[in-house]
């Protein structure tokens, strides 16, 4: 069976969208198979493509995001994901303050994969300029390249 992992950011229209794109794209490119996905703390957006910034620094780096639709983490996400990783540390906050008693999901934080980056956050390119998406690809990159391997 493949191991699932799930990313996790606030709107699920920057940060977990192109977490997702990176890893699918490094899995494809080891040929790994994983079960990836996405989703929000917040359903603010849901049912709605990534942002376009988001989708033009995916399909840019040949990941397009446009098929991808925003949703929230819902309860049985905890028990059907192996992985749940937040993009920032205020995400992680509100995963865990939604984990059930029974999920049986290891929640991580996406730059604790990268090595000398343990505790930072993936910063939220929403209200920053396109370069900060570009910045977001880096290092959602850096940690599939990681993750990837963690989960041989």
């Amino acid at each position: 069976m493949a191991i699932s992992v799930l990313f996790v950011c606030m709107g699920n229209i920057c940060r977990s969208p192109l977490a997702e794109a990176a890893l699918r794209m490094e899995c494809a490119r080891v040929g790994k198979a994983l079960i990836v996905d996405s989703a929000g703390t917040h359903d603010w957006h849901a049912g709605q493509p990534p942002d376009e910034r988001a989708q033009a620094v995916g399909e840019k780096n040949g990941a397009p995001l446009d098929h991808l639709r925003a949703r929230a983490v819902r309860t049985s996400d905890f028990r059907d994901f192996d992985h749940i990783i937040a993009l920032d540390n205020d995400n992680m906050a509100h995963l865990l303050a939604k984990q059930p008693a029974d999920g049986s999901a290891q929640l991580t934080l996406l730059l604790d994969h990268v090595e000398g980056r343990a505790g930072e956050d993936v910063v939220d390119p929403y209200y920053e300029t396109d370069a900060a998406f570009d910045q977001t690809w880096d290092d959602v990159s850096a940690a599939a390249k990681t993750l990837v391997h963690k989960l041989r």
